[in-house]
């Protein structure tokens, strides 16, 4: 058992930027490869008052950088999965940007195995885990990494332009995409939720179709995919509108 096996804990994977008494749903936020959870910080304010909002909290990064970043994905879905069935049984829905979106998919798989019900599960700009096409881009020097970064999309990059910031923050992005270039499920298991899909219609980095196979690992009829105008990281700008269609699901 690894050491951040023992701290599965909820206080310690999850910032709960909405506490409710007695929610109706809790959404669970996953971030992208080299993210935190204050991509999801303002949320809170748009989703209705009995939605309880976790964002998780990736080892190597902010108050946990003396913690190794999680290095493949089943070890980190084991944890993230055993510190949320700590928490308060509640209704549970999954929402995952990126690589967040294949970590949502794994709990997901998961709490199904436990007899926990996820009442939707929400991928966000990630080809769906058979059809993802390697990039290669933790195997290249540091210039490289931030450069194939940036071609995505701007969403906090000029850390990367200072020299403190970026010895903090390039071994988490490193190590992500490590992670999540090393997940190759060739026959992945479908889920019994039904899964809502995003994408950016500018999005260099994904592509509709490998998005649109999320469909093959749901039931038919339980997949929609919906696209909004921007690039990988449309969510930022277009965060009001994303959480409402979000929160119409949740109903």
């Amino acid at each position: 058992m690894t050491d951040i096996r023992r701290q599965a804990r909820p206080e310690d994977w999850f910032r709960a930027y909405r506490r409710v008494v007695e929610p109706r749903t809790r959404l669970v936020c996953f971030p992208h490869a080299g993210g935190n959870d204050q991509l999801f910080q303002g949320w809170s304010a748009l989703l209705p008052a009995d939605v309880e909002l976790l964002a998780v909290r990736y080892p190597g990064r902010q108050d946990r950088l003396a913690e190794p970043c999680a290095t493949d994905m089943a070890t980190l879905a084991d944890d993230v999965t055993a510190a949320l069935t700590r928490c308060p049984p509640r209704s549970v829905a999954l929402f995952g940007h990126s690589m967040g979106s294949s970590v949502a998919y794994e709990v997901t798989l998961r709490l199904e195995a436990a007899g926990i019900p996820v009442r939707r599960l929400f991928v966000s700009a990630r080809a769906a885990p058979h059809r993802a096409e390697p990039t290669g881009l933790h195997e290249l020097g540091d210039d490289a990494l931030v450069a194939g970064v940036r071609r995505l999309g701007d969403l906090g990059s000029a850390a990367y332009d200072h020299a403190e910031l970026r010895e903090l923050l390039l071994p988490a992005l490193r190590a992500d995409y490590a992670l999540v270039e090393g997940y190759r499920p060739a026959a992945p298991a479908p889920v019994r939720a039904p899964i809502t899909a995003y994408v950016g219609d500018r999005d260099p980095g994904c592509v509709p179709e490998r998005v649109r196979a999320w469909s093959e690992l749901t039931a038919p009829g339980r997949f929609e995919l919906h696209s909004f105008p921007g690039d990988h990281f449309y969510l930022a700008p277009r965060q009001a509108e994303l959480v409402s269609h979000i929160t119409r699901r949740l109903s």
